[in-house]
């Protein structure tokens, strides 16, 4: 389904479900415009009118909540390839850029999981940032190239379809941003701050090493001293 402008298409998915609006069978909502685009912990996210990828994707739920973060962030490094990385939990970049964001939302009425939306925006033609997102890259900026939207959404939908029916954990860590080596990390204080803001929050920096990531999300570090580090979204912050 097809909307030329929302605040935000997951918000605007969860309300037609409410409603009993959502056409049966349907599962992809895609917008030319949010008004109120919305990343993880409450960042917001820029787009340029009918120039990005702006979609929600309505999919089954799963007890493991972060093993569909996991499946929509592979289903998107997919689609773009080899040069482009998932940078925990859910981002997908380029180098040191973000090329897209991904928030997963469930519906959880008494104990149980109803449904999870997959929120996805990817920066496809747009070429200037008004806000002051550190550090934003497109599709175009990186290949030149004009890419048609509707063609890019049909094939991640392809991809999401092709994820769910796999164990994408190896392939999720195989490509992890920043993967070898040891690299910059900040602790930091749980707070609705931008992840790349962490402020006054922020502790003494230290260099470590990506050790693994466990089915709860949690990512493991190990440091130069040898020491083991687990932290959950939001605890440390890359330093980029």
């Amino acid at each position: 389904m097809y909307i030329a402008s929302t605040n935000s298409t997951n918000t605007l998915l969860r309300e037609l479900i409410a409603k009993g609006e959502w056409p049966e069978g349907e599962h992809f909502l895609y917008a030319g415009y949010q008004t109120a685009g919305r990343g993880q912990t409450g960042n917001g996210w820029e787009s340029e009118a009918e120039k990005n990828l702006l979609c929600s994707i309505l999919l089954p739920p799963r007890k493991n909540l972060f093993e569909l973060n996991m499946v929509v962030a592979v289903a998107v490094q997919r689609l773009l390839g080899e040069a482009f990385t998932i940078k925990w939990p859910n981002d997908i970049y380029y180098g040191d850029k973000k090329v897209a964001g991904i928030l997963v939302e469930n519906a959880i009425i008494g104990n149980e999981i109803k449904y999870s939306i997959a929120g996805i925006g990817l920066n496809v033609n747009q070429v200037e940032w008004q806000s002051d997102a550190p550090n934003p890259v497109s599709l175009k900026q990186i290949t030149g190239r004009t890419y048609d939207i509707d063609a890019l959404m049909q094939k991640l939908y392809e991809q999401v379809q092709k994820a769910l029916q796999e164990d994408v954990w190896d392939y999720y860590k195989a490509h992890l941003y920043r993967r070898e080596g040891f690299w910059p990390f900040v602790e930091r204080e749980v707070t609705t701050a931008p992840t790349m803001n962490a402020g006054q929050e922020a502790k003494e920096q230290f260099r470590a090493c990506i050790e693994d990531v466990l089915p709860t999300g949690e990512i493991v570090l190990r440091d130069q001293e040898g020491k083991q580090r687990k932290y959950h979204f939001k605890q440390i912050r890359y330093v980029i």
